[in-house]
């Protein structure tokens, strides 16, 4: 199987290096050193996941067509 995850750096004080690992179709986050450290975690966190829920003989969501997008919006909007 295989599924989207959304990397994005952690913009807190005290957590420079660390990324957040998002996994929308499972609804699970996770978090790891640098983008390779994220990703290992987020394939362990869904792998647990996957197993538990199969273990329970819960059903197991497949993603679908996935698409990434971004939206730009013009500094002013931030400002106010």
């Amino acid at each position: 199987m295989r599924y989207t995850v959304f990397l994005q750096p952690v913009q807190q004080p005290g957590f420079e290096g660390l990324y957040y690992a998002y996994l929308p179709t499972l609804d699970l986050t996770t978090h790891g050193h640098g983008v390779e450290g994220a990703l290992a975690a987020g394939h362990d966190l869904a792998d647990l996941w996957i197993t538990e829920r199969t273990k329970h003989r819960e059903p197991v969501t497949r993603e679908g067509r996935a698409f990434i997008a971004e939206v730009e919006l013009a500094d002013a909007l931030l400002s106010a």
